[in-house]
C-alpha cells in the first residue's frame, strides 16, 4: 500500500529542504499536521500529530542525505504493521525541484491493519501543495 505526490517547486533544494527539516514550522504550511514533536534530524525521534488521527504517530529519522532525501520509519512489534515515508528532492534547473513524498505501508499483518488506514491520497496533494506555496512565497 502506497501514498504519495510530487510536486515541482519554484525553489531551491536547500530552502525546500530547510522547511522540511523544522519541524515547529510544519503546521504553518502543512494543512493536516498540528504539531511535530523532537527534531527533525538522523536518528531522532519523532511523534507527528494531525487532524487525520486523533492517534499520534512515532517515526524515527532512519535516513538523511541533506539536500536530497530523508526518510522516516516506524514499526509495529515483531513488524507486524509499518510504514516508510520518503522525501526527495530532484533539481529540474533554473531553480525549479522536484518533490517526492510517499509512504509505503508494509508488514505481514497488512491485510488487518491497512483496512484501518484510510485514503490518505488527498492528504499527500494537499502537503505538496502547502509546501509548494509556504517555500515558494520565500
Amino acid at each position: 500500500m502506497l501514498y504519495s505526490s510530487t510536486i515541482e517547486i519554484a525553489a531551491s533544494p536547500e530552502a525546500i529542504w530547510a522547511i522540511l527539516t523544522d519541524g515547529d514550522g510544519w503546521p504553518t504550511w502543512e494543512p493536516n499536521c498540528t504539531k511535530v514533536d523532537g527534531k527533525i534530524e538522523l536518528g531522532e525521534q519523532l511523534t507527528i500529530h494531525t487532524r487525520l488521527s486523533d492517534r499520534a504517530f512515532p517515526a524515527k529519522v532512519s535516513a538523511m542525505d541533506p539536500p536530497r532525501s530523508m526518510v522516516w520509519s516506524w514499526s509495529m512489534p515483531l513488524n507486524m504493521f509499518s510504514g516508510v515515508r520518503t522525501f526527495t528532492l530532484t533539481p529540474k534547473g533554473e531553480g525549479v525541484t522536484e518533490v517526492y513524498c510517499g509512504e509505503q505501508f508494509s508488514g505481514w499483518m497488512l491485510w488487518l491493519f491497512g483496512r484501518s488506514v484510510p485514503d490518505l491520497t488527498d492528504a499527500f496533494r494537499q502537503f505538496s501543495e502547502g509546501l509548494k506555496k509556504h517555500a515558494e512565497a520565500g
